[in-house]
């Protein structure tokens, strides 16, 4: 990135270190907010009684986001879904609520900011995601002591209505009267309700790029200069509202039972929440987590590519992109729990598993009627039974890959591949299922979403 733009601005190479998280162009907040929602429940499955979603770039203003995360998810429809948005520390206050409830809430956040090129942001902002369930009960990992928030309406960035950018103001401006003035109040009231002390704290969470924010204030409070967590800038960049959570998804991987936790979310004023981990910690082994899922990253050195996917680069893809992109939503609400949560049916008369769902079973030496139970495969073991890289049809990332899906429990879809390099298929390697982008019908404002196949282990 330093080098393309070392024309405009050679200062620019300072902010050139390390790296930063970028979705695929079929990637959105929603569809990272699901994957991460999906990783928590593959290591403890729970059917919450809400789902909150995070975000300050819902891909919906009206339309509830956090159901449809529902759906992709396979929860009941009783499960209420509530959107949190307006503020980067929107998830540290839907955490605060939930915490202070007495349901158990699945929250989960992400934001796919975008960057002006050229900007200081198009250097530090990443993507990314993060889910925690908020509960009762033997399996608690973190006990909540106290909670303090604080809202003042210091603009230091804002992104107003029908623009796809922050306007950022000046660094000084958010330090000097942001942080350094508004976080110490949060903090301090925190502490005071948890019945603790600055220098008893282990891990202090604070998201945030500016150089060396987390250890002046760890100083200006008094805690301990080794209690300051990594904010995780050089290896994933600031994932807006996901943030707070991700760096305490990722202590929470490499902590012990009974460690202080001090996270803080901060954004027109200042969330401080004070954790405790539990012995139950000790038993829980995530999924994935943060360090899985930063060592499958796939390297990108295209800058012009970036700025294609983001939508800062208008590339021409020539006639075959010209095509309707209308969605037949009578169909689409019909079929939800297949569009939505990749739900098949299996035949109770002769056991055969098929996708999609219809009222004869296609197993020919059956063809029983009305006979189809719902199956979900979404996260049911897969391989590539035949596969094409198509040159000319056209997707935002060539080559157009799709073919044939074989499901371990026998189903067969045909359905499109992603995350891949060219020659990177193979038939018979492993995929899994990941909810995603299908088109993006600009003339209408409509986003379309589906699930596709990706290789096992990769982003």
């Amino acid at each position: 990135m330093a080098a393309a733009l070392d024309w405009l601005d050679p200062n620019l190479a300072a902010h050139g270190k390390g790296e930063r998280a970028v979705a695929n162009w079929d990637e959105d907040s929603l569809t990272m907010a699901v994957e991460a929602a999906r990783d928590l429940l593959a290591a403890r499955a729970l059917s919450p009684d809400r789902l909150v979603f995070a975000s300050t770039t819902l891909p919906f203003q009206d339309r509830s986001n956090a159901g449809l995360i529902i759906d992709a998810l396979g929860l009941a429809e009783t499960t209420r879904p509530a959107d949190a948005t307006g503020s980067l520390r929107a998830a540290t206050s839907a955490l605060l609520s939930a915490l202070e409830q007495t349901c158990t809430t699945l929250l989960t956040a992400a934001d796919r900011r975008l960057a002006r090129p050229g900007s200081v942001q198009d250097f530090t902002y990443g993507h990314g995601a993060a889910a925690v369930t908020v509960g009762s009960g033997p399996g608690v990992i973190a006990e909540f002591l106290g909670g303090h928030s604080i809202f003042r309406d210091l603009v230091d960035h804002y992104r107003a209505e029908g623009e796809d950018a922050d306007y950022v103001l000046e660094e000084r401006w958010a330090r000097d009267e942001g942080y350094l003035k508004i976080v110490p109040a949060a903090v301090k009231g925190a502490l005071a309700q948890a019945g603790i002390s600055a220098d008893q704290v282990d891990h202090f969470i604070l998201p945030g790029t500016m150089a060396k924010i987390q250890a002046t204030l760890a100083g200006k409070l008094g805690l301990r200069a080794d209690s300051v967590v990594d904010p995780l800038a050089a290896s994933v960049g600031d994932t807006g509202a996901a943030h707070a959570l991700l760096m305490l998804a990722d202590i929470l991987g490499r902590t012990q039972p009974g460690r202080l936790i001090l996270l803080v979310g901060y954004g027109q004023g200042a969330d401080a929440i004070v954790l405790r981990t539990t012995p139950a910690l000790s038993d829980f082994i995530p999924a994935t987590g943060v360090a899985g899922w930063l060592s499958r990253r796939q390297a990108e050195n295209n800058y012009l590519k970036h700025m294609s996917f983001s939508g800062m680069v208008n590339i021409h893809f020539g006639m075959r992109a010209e095509h309707d992109k209308r969605t037949a939503h009578t169909v689409a609400y019909r079929k939800r729990d297949m569009v939505n949560g990749l739900t098949g049916g299996r035949c109770t008369a002769c056991g055969c598993v098929q996708f999609p769902r219809t009222r004869a079973c296609v197993n020919p030496a059956c063809g029983a009627i009305d006979t189809q139970e719902p199956l979900r495969l979404a996260d049911e073991a897969a391989s590539v039974k035949t596969f094409t890289e198509d040159w000319l049809g056209f997707t935002p990332c060539p080559p157009l890959a799709y073919g044939n899906v074989q499901f371990a429990n026998g189903a067969n879809v045909m359905m499109e591949f992603t995350d891949i390099q060219a020659g990177q298929l193979a038939v018979g390697l492993p995929v899994r299922m990941v909810f995603r982008l299908k088109d993006d019908d600009e003339k209408r404002g409509f986003r379309r979403y589906f699930w596709k196949a990706t290789p096992q282990g990769e982003g």
